[in-house]
């Protein structure tokens, strides 16, 4: 048991280092004072303040929240609701529904950009839009809403269906009953599609680079556009900060969910 218990231990370790070293070795590097990706020469915040003034890294950062943000929340209100109506059909019907909801989930990220390019291509001959904001923020919602629907699903089918007909029982319209009973019920699998959308669409680069044209600017684009030369310290210090704070985010979240299990089991 002992020697079971140790070898776990190792996998673990070995796991994490794996998983976790190359972040380490590039949030040590932000802080560099040199150029340098071999030795470390000295430590400096520079590399900060220099990313703050840097215009173009800013407006690609912002553009990126933005899309991401109304994407995430677009994909949770409309996945909600699809979501809820599929769970009404019948299980053939369901079936066939979730085998279409799963395809742009398996298919190449390259297949659906070269896609949407084409459509908005075809659609801006038609009439005369420029290939921006918008065609990126539709193109995001696309592929986030499969995330958001396959998050939410499972919570329904665990749902206790009765809770909702004693509401209605009790004096609440369908209305009410949904806003005061389903939602509360399935809210874990809405904030985990929520936040599966926000951090796939904040990461996505080939969609984006396929439809977001040349004069709307994405953090991913921008940032390959950038390390094509050579590697800035500036993204390094970039990458750091939206590693913790996602990192930040998580915990944040965990210990929300810990203490809703927590007064649920109280109650």
């Amino acid at each position: 048991m002992k020697k079971s218990r140790i070898g776990s231990w190792i996998y673990i370790v070995l796991c994490m280092i794996f998983l976790y070293a190359p972040i380490l070795v590039l949030i040590v590097f932000s802080f560099n004072e040199s150029k340098s990706r071999a030795f470390f020469t000295g430590f400096t915040f520079k590399w900060y303040q220099q990313l703050f003034e840097n215009e173009l890294i800013m407006t690609s950062l912002f553009n990126s929240l933005l899309i991401a943000l109304l994407a995430s929340v677009i994909s949770a209100v409309v996945g909600t609701m699809a979501a809820v109506g599929i769970s009404k059909f019948g299980k053939r019907a369901r079936g066939v529904i979730m085998n279409v909801t799963y395809l742009p989930v398996l298919n190449p990220e390259i297949v659906t950009g070269i896609s949407m390019m084409l459509l908005f291509v075809y659609f801006k001959n038609l009439f005369g839009f420029r290939l921006g904001f918008g065609t990126v923020l539709v193109a995001h919602i696309t592929f986030c809403l499969p995330y958001v629907i396959l998050n939410v699903l499972p919570k329904l089918r665990q749902m206790d269906q009765s809770l909702f007909e004693a509401a209605l029982d009790l004096g609440c319209n369908p209305l009410l009953a949904f806003f005061k009973v389903v939602i509360p019920q399935i809210m874990p699998g809405i904030t985990a599609g929520f936040l599966m959308a926000f951090t796939i669409s904040l990461d996505d680069f080939v969609v984006t680079y396929f439809t977001s044209g040349s004069g709307f600017k994405m953090l991913p684009v921008t940032i390959y556009s950038m390390v094509k030369k050579k590697v800035n310290p500036q993204i390094n210090a970039l990458s750091t900060i939206i590693f913790l704070i996602v990192l930040a985010l998580l915990v944040i979240m965990n210990v929300v969910e810990a203490r809703r299990a927590k007064r649920l089991k109280q109650n």
